[in-house]
């Protein structure tokens, strides 16, 4: 099972995913799990407060690093294997298959931290986390939405989840950009399904998947085939394209 692991100031946020989706199916499956923690249960200051103005003045409130320490350590005392700190943070490395592949080859147990207002105390980042994600390079209100993106995103990698070739043939998977994909009906304003795709000729509809993939790829987002090593076949149909 892999298990994640929330802390939040707005749990119920998070209540959806129990309740739609193939989330909830590998939820109610046990193959995975999801707790959030409300971090206003772990303070020690008044009316709940998690929050103070940063130190050396400044807009906005920081996240205080006492009630962010007391989570993380109670949930590590109710897990008996080791549990990967994730910090969701504009300043992280762009989550993405390639690296959520990665690390769910070595970690089946995940903190996630969500910030709020201008970010959390820097020595809690220094003590505490072992790596920072960003959904992209902008800001949002808090780090809840981003905790939705890595879950979602990484539990469709996880064995039993999807059907393997569901998710192999999609997009950034391959290190390319998914091929057209057409359903009934036919003919929709007068646009027909390609011929190919209703001859039941398997290779050749590969290879016009694979052609329009890469001709997809190379239209909007030239920057993956500079990252993707190419086969040969892959090599002879650019030539052509």
């Amino acid at each position: 099972m892999i298990s994640f692991n929330i802390i939040t100031i707005f749990p119920k946020i998070f209540k959806n995913f129990k309740k739609y989706g193939i989330l909830k199916k590998a939820i109610n499956k046990k193959i995975i799990e999801i707790k959030c923690w409300n971090l206003r249960k772990f303070t020690k200051y008044k009316r709940k407060k998690i929050d103070y103005r940063p130190y050396g003045g400044g807009p906005g409130m920081i996240m205080c690093a006492s009630p962010i320490k007391k989570a993380i350590k109670q949930i590590k005392k109710k897990n008996k294997k080791k549990l990967k700190v994730i910090y969701l943070s504009p300043q992280g490395k762009k989550i993405n298959t390639k690296n959520l592949i990665k690390i769910l080859k070595i970690n089946k147990k995940f903190i996630l931290l969500c910030g709020r207002y201008e970010g959390i105390d820097e020595r809690i980042i220094k003590q505490e986390i072992d790596e920072e994600w960003s959904i992209g390079d902008y800001i949002l209100t808090g780090g809840e939405l981003a905790a939705m993106v890595f879950i979602d995103a990484i539990s469709r990698l996880i064995p039993g989840v999807l059907n393997k070739k569901s998710f192999s043939e999609e997009s950034f998977f391959n290190g390319l950009l998914d091929y057209p994909q057409y359903t009934y009906p036919r003919v929709f304003n007068g646009e027909k399904v390609p011929k190919i795709l209703l001859s039941g000729n398997h290779k050749k509809i590969r290879l016009w998947r694979l052609k329009k993939s890469l001709i997809k790829t190379k239209s909007k987002r030239p920057d993956l085939l500079k990252l993707k090593k190419l086969n040969s076949e892959e090599k002879k149909i650019i030539k052509d394209i």
